[in-house]
């Protein structure tokens, strides 16, 4: 298999898989920090020096992600999904239109306005104060966890293996004359990783406080309105295009959207 996929794209893809992991570990620390201060961390602090700590944890996820990339981008080719810029580049083909780009970074400034406002109205003034006190940590480990292992770590997860293995599944039966899956099977299969986008998040909220309706109405409806978003974006207008609407979504949620909910608490 390993001989039919574009081995620069993998290794663009891998690096920043591991970048975005790279990124988050800031913010994971201080969530790690806030629990045990909280006395709700659920496991004790390592005592692993930070050095190979951060080496088993890249070992790790590169492991996992290069798995995922190379399922992800067989599956990719087999259903019409496509990474143009990536594929432009390393084949030498010049530099596609930029429309793609423009559009993913739009459509994830409008998300996260929304968000923020969805938020705002309906959420924020009823989260536990444990929550809310999340939105208090630096700015600058917010946007990397946000922007870089949110636009690159998650969206290989959740788009570029997900999205296609389920396509690809439902394809079997529900394709076109051409033998590719149908429309109906690229929408379906993005509101099901829309789903589980959403789902995956709760684990992280119930390590803080104890899961209640409210809570998981709120990543359903929260993330589960981004992963729709950024579905679409993977299937019309590329990889990339999810990628970058996943980072401008998160600037919008991590910059103005922390400002304004930080003053409604």
């Amino acid at each position: 298999m390993f001989k039919t996929i574009n081995k620069k794209i993998f290794a663009i893809l891998l690096l920043a898989g591991l970048s975005g992991v790279i990124a988050g570990m800031p913010y994971m620390a201080d969530m790690a920090d806030m629990l045990a201060v909280a006395g709700t961390a659920p496991i004790a602090k390592s005592a692993v020096p930070l050095p190979w700590l951060v080496a088993v944890v890249l070992v790790q996820n590169g492991f996992l992600l290069a798995v995922v990339i190379l399922l992800g981008m067989r599956l990719s080719s087999k259903v019409g999904l496509r990474m143009p810029l990536l594929q432009a580049w390393t084949e030498g083909r010049g530099t596609p239109s930029p429309v793609g780009l423009r559009a993913g970074l739009l459509a994830g400034a409008i998300l996260g306005a929304v968000l923020v406002a969805v938020d705002a109205l309906c959420f924020f003034p009823h989260l536990p104060a444990p929550m809310q006190s999340l939105f208090r940590v630096p700015l600058w480990k917010r946007l990397l966890a946000g922007v870089l292992y949110g636009g690159l770590t998650e969206e290989l997860l959740m788009r570029l293996f997900l999205l296609p293995l389920l396509v690809w599944f439902a394809g079997r039966w529900w394709k076109q004359a051409d033998g590719m899956p149908a429309p109906g099977a690229f929408r379906t299969a993005i509101g099901l990783v829309a789903l589980l986008f959403a789902l995956a998040h709760l684990p992280a909220t119930a390590a803080v406080v104890p899961l209640t309706p409210m809570l998981v109405l709120r990543a359903l409806v929260l993330n589960g309105l981004a992963g729709v978003v950024f579905g679409f974006l993977y299937w019309r207008r590329g990889l990339e295009a999810a990628m970058l609407g996943h980072m401008a979504a998160h600037g919008v949620l991590q910059i103005p959207g922390s400002w304004l909910l930080n003053h409604m608490s």
